[in-house]
Parts: C-alpha cells; sequence; structure tokens
C-alpha cells in the first residue's frame, strides 16, 4: 500500500512554546479590539497559500481534536504542513468544520454555509481565517460593538458580498460565526459581537 501523506520539507515556529504563546495573545488581542491590526512576528515560513501570520495562527489553534476545511484550491502542501505540525483532520463540508482557511475570499462559500453553532453550543461555530492582501485600500467600513469605545472606521480589501453576509451573521447573535483576517504580519479580530456597516457612495 502506498502512502499518500508527504513529509513537509517545510519547518514549523523556531520557538514552539514561545512563539505559540504569542501568536495566542496577539489573537486575543486581536478579538478583544475589532478592527485594529495586532502583530503577529512568528519566525516561520510556510508554504504557499499561508502568510506567516495565518500560519502561526493555524498551528497555534489547530490539534488532533479539531476539524479543519480548506477551499478546494489549496495546495496539497498546505494540507500537509498543517496535519504534519498540527494532527489536525479535514472535513470535506464548510458546515462540519471547526476552523475554515481562507486564502481566496472572492471565491469562498457564503458564510451561511459554515456552523452558525447552536443555542446550547453557540461556542461550537466555525472560526475563519480568512487571508487579505491587505488592512488598507478598500471601500471604507464603519465598526461598532463591544471592544470600540465608540465606532472604527476601517478599509480592508473585502468584497461587498462579505459585508452584505456579516450583517446577518451579526444579527443572528449569539450564534454566528466569528472572523480573523490575516494580512502578512497580522491578525485583525471580526468576533461576530461586531457590527460592519459600509457607507454606499464612500471610497
Amino acid at each position: 500500500m502506498t502512502a499518500s501523506f508527504i513529509t513537509p520539507s517545510l519547518p514549523g515556529f523556531a520557538n514552539p512554546v514561545n512563539d505559540a504563546q504569542q501568536t495566542f495573545r496577539a489573537l486575543l488581542d486581536a478579538c478583544a479590539h475589532p478592527g485594529l491590526p495586532s502583530a503577529i512576528a512568528s519566525e516561520i515560513h510556510p508554504p504557499v497559500g499561508l502568510t506567516p501570520a495565518c500560519a502561526s495562527a493555524c498551528l497555534t489553534l489547530f490539534d488532533l481534536d479539531v476539524a479543519i476545511w480548506l477551499q478546494p484550491s489549496s495546495e496539497a502542501a498546505v494540507k500537509n504542513w498543517l496535519q504534519f505540525h498540527t494532527g489536525c483532520q479535514f472535513a470535506t463540508e464548510p458546515n462540519r468544520a471547526d476552523f475554515a482557511v481562507i486564502s481566496q475570499i472572492d471565491a469562498m462559500p457564503e458564510l451561511d454555509r459554515f456552523n452558525w453553532g447552536t443555542h446550547e453550543q453557540p461556542e461550537a461555530s466555525t472560526t475563519l481565517l480568512i487571508q487579505i492582501p491587505s488592512w488598507g485600500g478598500g471601500r471604507s467600513v464603519t465598526l461598532t460593538g463591544y471592544g470600540i469605545l465608540d465606532r472604527r472606521a476601517v478599509r480592508p480589501q473585502v468584497n461587498a458580498a462579505f459585508w452584505e453576509q456579516w450583517e446577518a451573521n451579526h444579527q443572528a447573535y449569539p450564534l454566528g460565526i466569528d472572523v480573523f483576517f490575516f494580512t502578512g504580519d497580522a491578525a485583525i479580530g471580526l468576533p461576530r459581537t461586531t457590527r460592519a456597516v459600509r457607507l454606499e457612495g464612500t471610497p
């Protein structure tokens, strides 16, 4: 019988304990302050298809007990790397995943395809790790909610369809998904408690 798993040549964290702790603190900070980038500075060289910040989050959050959904366009090297370094399993459908890794936001499923949890276990919903080109240069969006003193204007490179779906996700609270956006070196939290309003006609 021929094994289909190929041991990846790319290493994980240079300092696993320290890097995981620092990454986890950055993710907590990103959740506590939605819309503010939280730096992730781990020394890591992931396969093509994962930014260093997103890869660091994967190594920190994934383990033997979680199921991951990857976009069909993801390279086999990404799946092999994640499985080798975390032992995670993979879901074939978005609604069966604990986490989903998105490298192409324009091609991702609609948010209602993921698991929104139940009233008994709202925390059982899918958390999305979405990689975007930049946290600037997109259409202006105003964020309000927990962790934001008044309101916060952001301009991520995220399509309009995402924000339209996000409104339904926010209104479903306590159900719904939570999102982390990742650039190359930072994480930005968008918990389901955050409302996002796009101002029509603004640049």
